[in-house]
């Protein structure tokens, strides 16, 4: 797989994230992903997604930088969001914050098949006041 096809196939799976297209995600994520080491499947890996959209309803996924190197990916992705009371075990009462997340996925056939996250926990530990 070349670099810029790849690329196309992560920016189609970030405006599916952004669209909230469930139905859709098994076109990009397959049935075997894994989460940071876990085999979610993909049914516990759009749970994830369904829950973080749950818990901050205005999320939304900004690639910052990406760098293909088939078979992978890897991405800084930006965040502007207002979780609704708490993310990371942090309590940030509906305060808006911003941080992005290291991200690196591995492609298989197509689809998604390992992604590897690494969130800025402490950019938003500095917005909550802690």
């Amino acid at each position: 797989m070349e670099a810029t096809t790849l690329a196309d196939l992560y920016r189609a799976y970030i405006a599916c994230l952004n669209r909230q297209d469930w139905s859709e995600l098994g076109r990009h994520v397959d049935e075997e992903v894994e989460h940071n080491g876990r085999r979610l499947g993909l049914s516990g890996y759009r749970g994830m997604l369904v829950k973080d959209f749950e818990d901050i309803p205005d999320l939304a996924f900004h690639i910052e930088l990406l760098v293909c190197e088939p078979p992978r990916v890897a991405a800084r992705l930006a965040f502007d969001c207002t979780p609704r009371t708490g993310f990371l075990g942090l309590k940030l009462d509906g305060r808006k914050v911003a941080f992005t997340e290291n991200v690196f996925y591995t492609f298989k056939s197509g689809k998604i098949v390992s992604v590897w996250s690494i969130i800025d926990k402490a950019a938003i530990e500095a917005q909550s006041g802690r």
